[in-house]
């Protein structure tokens, strides 16, 4: 998953015609580092997908603008708008994960 470090490196990766997901998460989550832990597979299993990874901490004007509250929270893009979230009270297992993508996609 490749990290995304500036505001306009975001804004070229979410215009893409295809969905793009992108995982908001942060150093200190202990929700993230468990996440991190499943996501390997989902990754594989989605693999025709780019993802990319945002910390909150670093990005918080990104995380503000799309309503990122809590983390790990996973959103879709596609032509420069929002197309689905995946909050982080419902991002803790890799089932919950796997759901929201095959409800979103």
């Amino acid at each position: 998953m490749e990290m995304i470090h500036d505001t306009a490196t975001f804004q070229n990766t979410i215009n893409s015609e295809k969905p793009v997901m992108i995982k908001f998460s942060a150093n200190w989550c202990p929700d993230c580092k468990r996440m991190d832990m499943f996501i390997g597979d989902i990754l594989e299993e989605y693999s025709g997908y780019q993802w990319f990874e945002v910390n909150r901490d670093e990005l918080p004007e990104i995380a503000q603008e799309y309503d990122v509250m809590g983390i790990p929270s996973i959103l879709i893009f596609q032509n420069g708008a929002k197309i689905a979230h995946l909050h982080s009270a419902n991002a803790k297992t890799p089932e919950e994960v796997q759901e929201f993508l095959v409800t979103s996609l």
